[in-house]
């Protein structure tokens, strides 16, 4: 745990001691880290974009294969959120068939079509926000989105992310104003996915308030 936080701190570093010291099986690894983040609901906190954007800068100094990197990532990235959503499709009926207190069944039925309607859109973008592209496919099982449309947007949603990020490294990683200050940027993008988020659901609740008081 400790040395994954280290890593998510210090990327543009540890990545590089990591490469060194695990030759080849640094693909596997990190094929490893984007499955879990994006599959295991509990491994939220691993890194994903600013780990996209090293590799990809590390692609452009020789040290790793580019083409090979992303090919092997996006299909990490499709696996782990088709795992993801077979947790949720296998709770799922569970939670419609069952009473349970702690649940809004009325919510859930509300969610299952509203991811009928827009469920596309949501695996995709969430691919780019931290936290909810590990909850999305999770969410997208459980409200019942059929698979052939979840598969779909799971793989464009995979390709677009993947792709997008280590380009993005491959061609502006070893900038040097990027490089000076890359864990400011990282720290600040993730902040720039998250709190409008973070806000827009705190505005649907004060917006909530009112009516329910």
């Amino acid at each position: 745990m400790a040395e994954f936080f280290h890593l998510l701190l210090n990327i543009d570093q540890s990545l590089g001691v990591w490469v060194a010291q695990y030759g080849a099986w640094i693909y596997l690894i990190l094929a490893l880290i984007i499955f879990g983040e994006t599959g295991l609901i509990v491994l939220p906190f691993l890194p994903g974009d600013s780990l996209l954007f090293i590799a990809g800068a590390f692609g452009a100094n020789g040290l790793l294969d580019p083409v090979l990197l992303a090919g092997i990532l996006i299909v990490a990235a499709i696996l782990g959120n088709t795992v993801n959503y077979a947790v949720g499709r296998y709770i799922g009926p569970k939670v419609f068939s069952h009473d349970y207190r702690f649940l809004d069944r009325k919510a859930l039925l509300k969610t299952h079509v509203f991811y009928e309607k827009h469920g596309g859109k949501t695996i995709v973008l969430s691919r780019f926000l931290p936290l909810f592209r590990t909850f999305a496919p999770f969410v997208a099982g459980v409200a019942g989105m059929r698979i052939a449309m979840f598969q779909l947007y799971n793989v464009i949603g995979a390709v677009a992310w993947i792709a997008g990020l280590v380009t993005l490294g491959y061609f502006f990683g070893n900038v040097p104003i990027v490089k000076e200050h890359l864990n400011t940027i990282v720290l600040i993008g993730i902040g720039a996915a998250v709190i409008p988020a973070v806000l827009g659901v705190l505005w649907k609740m004060l917006r909530r308030h009112p009516d329910a008081a």
